[in-house]
């Protein structure tokens, strides 16, 4: 058994690509193509590929990618997005998932990046390198049946039109864009993002079918202010159509075009049951149903995590939802968040500052990162022990600054042949 101190963790060449995407498909059950190759190939100008080395074996893998995230208030700040992240079953407990993600975190204080985000496949493994659940997610089986939507009441969907994938790529982004600019937890899609999701990319663009889309249409402007992205499967039982939709990606910048959107895919013809994915827990779409409980919840758990790395410029650059102020006394294994910060905000705007005041609460990283968006509260934190009340009224404080009024949603998609509620 190789000794862990003599694996090489190191940036990714061109030469190591082949055996860094078979590692990481092992580890993530996918198998090995040349097209995985050159899908990862495609990104790496952009990304920084990181990988743990036995002699010349490759045996972890990891990924961080230049983002932008929307925060409370609307400002965008540049983030780490973390994914691609394996160690192989035959190194495991050696610390080279440690030894990753701190090459890969000081990189990113290094570069200015004041967070770094992830999607946690396995719940405990990021608590402990100060990443805390800052957003959650809800799916949803609608019973189309029980959904009490009359297909020909055609003023249900007004606005709605069925676009080819052409259409839909030079209307999509700018819909995207619109909703990106206000909804805290949102991440930017760039266009390789585009041409991957409408099935545009030259490389394996043949390898899928084509899903189905629509835009909706601002009567007022005649610009497109939603988009839907859907699949479907033409199943019968009985001579009774039992097909299944599954969306996979609904956006939109109106509540009248959501609600359109939603109708519509409610009401494709011999469709019985739509997937709705990805939503945030307090999403309108359940009632924008004749009967909500039409919409069932199959499933609910944390989604983007989030890790604060540069505590001032953080929580300076977000707003908050009364005007007021902290002393925060933040702990940081790695460092890099910790320190005392005064914290004054409010909806206009907030400062942070270094200060030798007493603090009114200490907060380990891991709680002020779950914190941040607005989707948790300090006194629940609390609570659970990683965050401690230092002076009465502290925690009711901060969680009137904190929370948002809505909860923080990061919109995501579908793509390929992947789905998380179930279709191949």
């Amino acid at each position: 058994m190789t000794d862990s101190a003599v694996i090489d963790i190191r940036a990714v060449t061109e030469d190591d690509l082949p055996a860094w995407t078979r590692t990481w498909g092992n580890g993530y059950l996918r198998p090995y193509t040349e097209h995985s190759v050159d899908a990862i190939r495609a990104t790496a100008r952009q990304d920084r590929l990181i990988g743990a080395f036995d002699m010349d074996r490759c045996v972890g893998t990891y990924r961080s990618t230049p983002q932008e995230l929307t925060v409370p208030g609307g400002a965008v700040l540049p983030v780490s997005a973390v994914s691609k992240v394996s160690v192989a079953g035959t190194h495991r407990r050696r610390g080279l998932l440690s030894r990753m993600v701190a090459t890969d975190l000081r990189g990113a204080f290094e570069r200015g990046e004041p967070l770094a985000v992830l999607d946690a496949a396995q719940y405990p493994l990021y608590g402990r390198y100060g990443f805390g659940p800052a957003t959650a997610m809800a799916w949803f089986e609608i019973d189309v049946h029980r959904a009490r939507l009359d297909p020909g009441r055609t003023a249900d969907v007004s606005g709605v039109l069925q676009v080819d994938a052409r259409e839909y790529l030079k209307a999509a982004p700018a819909v995207y864009e619109r909703l990106r600019a206000v909804q805290h937890g949102a991440l930017r899609r760039d266009e390789q993002w585009w041409l991957d999701a409408t099935g545009q990319r030259p490389e394996g663009a043949a390898e899928r079918p084509e899903p189905f889309f629509a835009l909706h249409i601002d009567p007022d402007t005649g610009e497109a202010d939603g988009l839907l992205c859907f699949s479907a499967e033409e199943t019968w039982g009985s001579m009774l159509p039992r097909s299944p939709l599954w969306i996979r990606d609904l956006v939109a910048v109106s509540s009248r075009a959501e609600a359109a959107l939603l109708r519509y895919a409610v009401t494709v013809d011999w469709v019985a049951t739509v997937h709705l994915p990805y939503r945030a827990p307090d999403t309108l779409l359940p009632l924008w149903l004749g009967d909500p409980r039409a919409a069932r919840v199959s499933a609910l758990s944390d989604y983007m995590w989030l890790r604060v790395l540069d505590t001032p410029r953080a929580l300076s650059a977000r707003t908050y939802g009364v005007e007021g102020g902290l002393v925060l006394e933040v702990t940081d294994a790695a460092g890099y968040a910790a320190g005392r910060w005064s914290l004054q905000g409010g909806p206009d705007g907030a400062s942070c500052v270094r200060t030798g005041r007493a603090p009114d609460l200490r907060i380990d990283v891991r709680d002020l990162s779950a914190l941040y968006l607005g989707d948790d509260s300090a006194t629940r934190l609390a609570a659970l022990g990683g965050t401690e009340e230092l002076r009465p009224g502290a925690l009711a404080r901060a969680d009137a600054m904190f929370r948002t009024g809505r909860r923080p949603w990061s919109p995501r998609a579908v793509l390929g042949r992947r789905y998380q509620a179930g279709a191949p």
